[in-house]
């Protein structure tokens, strides 16, 4: 009985296109890193195998490491995202989900009567200065 060892170096192109997607980077970003083209990273996507010498340029714009993409395996990255993920801590994560303790209408509301309050203000003394003027 033969056993594949396979599951660790399956397709390294597809691997390499899910870390970058994961990275929010576009091939073409990717490929004005590396200096080629964004249908040679096409291409290299493509590919199940890949050299060690180009995987390490990857990885390094990627910012992982070759071995990590070697190994990547993206149900291992949902369980630890899901595992470390808590809703009352401050990482950049949270920080897109800001849920703020006020309503911010009623800031816009509050900040437009200031404005109507200054407003009138200014006109109030635009009016005393016309008719300073009118008593000379």
């Amino acid at each position: 009985m033969e056993t594949s060892e396979k599951p660790n170096r399956t397709h390294l192109g597809r691997k390499i296109s899910r870390i970058r997607e994961l990275r929010g980077m576009k091939q073409e970003a990717l490929a004005a890193e590396l200096g080629i083209s964004q249908q040679a990273i096409s291409k290299l996507e493509q590919s199940e195998g890949i050299e060690d010498s180009t995987l390490e340029k990857v990885a390094k714009v990627l910012g992982v490491t070759a071995e990590g993409i070697k190994n990547f395996n993206e149900e291992t990255v949902l369980n630890i995202i899901s595992n470390t993920f808590t809703s009352n801590d401050s990482s950049t994560i949270n920080a897109i989900n800001i849920q703020p303790t006020f309503n911010p209408l009623d800031k816009l509301m509050e900040a437009l009567e200031a404005n109507k309050e200054l407003y009138e203000r200014l006109l109030a003394s635009e009016r005393e200065k016309v008719e300073i003027l009118k008593g000379r």
